[in-house]
């Protein structure tokens, strides 16, 4: 993330250690969740171009998950519920390889697209990813316009999301799962701007009590915040447009 010129001010004046602060927390923030993302796509390429590894966990022809498959699937949803309600528990190690151990485990569950994408469709879907994530990202740092208003309504987007996807592993409708992807890149893009901006102001919040393990907790949840709001959007996105084998 480049360094803005962030303007904070306690009693009037600029606070420039706050600002330096800041600087230095997102880049942690981007450090962990690229750290994240390379763990995830180098699990997910070595386990979906090994069909013997890919066989633990799907039928390697119809890709259908196995009981384990199911659990990996899900696993990750349950890692991040448990993760939010136990972070307060761990230390800020403990939580920065908790995170790097969801990553994995998010690798296996996405393994599967290697064997059903082109290698090509995949690179270039996550080539846009990254470029309309870096743009929202960049809005939701710099913008003046408080946008805090906008998390209730997108949480009750992405609920409504995992509600409709688990209906539709049933009814495997073609025409409900585009609907599913539109609405699904809708939403974590505005997510990826609403949690860029609440990760600069929970920074600016706390940064004047200097509780550094606090800091460096908020950095590994910030940095889970924003990894998710990639995956799903690129997810999403390689529905949309990715180029099946």
């Amino acid at each position: 993330m480049a360094q803005y010129d962030t303007i904070r001010t306690a009693g009037g004046v600029r606070t420039a250690a706050i600002d330096e602060g800041l600087r230095a927390h997102m880049n942690k923030v981007y450090g962990t969740m690229s750290v994240g993302m390379l763990i995830t796509f180098a699990v997910a390429w070595a386990v979906g171009t090994s069909p013997a590894l890919l066989s633990i966990f799907r039928d390697p022809i119809t890709l259908s998950p196995n009981i384990l498959g199911w659990i990996v699937m899900f696993a990750p949803l349950a890692m991040v519920f448990g993760f939010g309600a136990m972070i307060n528990r761990f230390s800020a190690a403990a939580a920065q390889t908790f995170f790097y151990a969801f990553a994995a485990v998010m690798g296996l569950s996405m393994a599967w697209i290697f064997v059903a994408f082109t290698g090509l469709s995949i690179a270039n879907v996550f080539l846009i990813t990254s470029i309309a994530f870096a743009g929202l990202s960049l809005y939701g740092y710099t913008t003046k316009k408080d946008i805090s208003g906008w998390g209730a309504f997108l949480i009750m987007g992405v609920i409504g999301l995992v509600v409709a996807m688990i209906v539709n592993i049933f009814l495997q409708s073609p025409a409900i799962m585009f609907a599913i992807s539109i609405l699904g890149v809708l939403i974590f893009a505005g997510l990826t701007a609403y949690d860029t901006q609440k990760i600069k102001n929970d920074y600016i919040a706390h940064a004047a009590h200097g509780d550094q393990e606090w800091l460096a907790k908020s950095a590994i949840m910030g940095a889970l915040n924003l990894y998710l709001d990639f995956i799903n959007m690129f997810m999403f996105l390689l529905q949309l447009f990715g180029n099946r084998e």
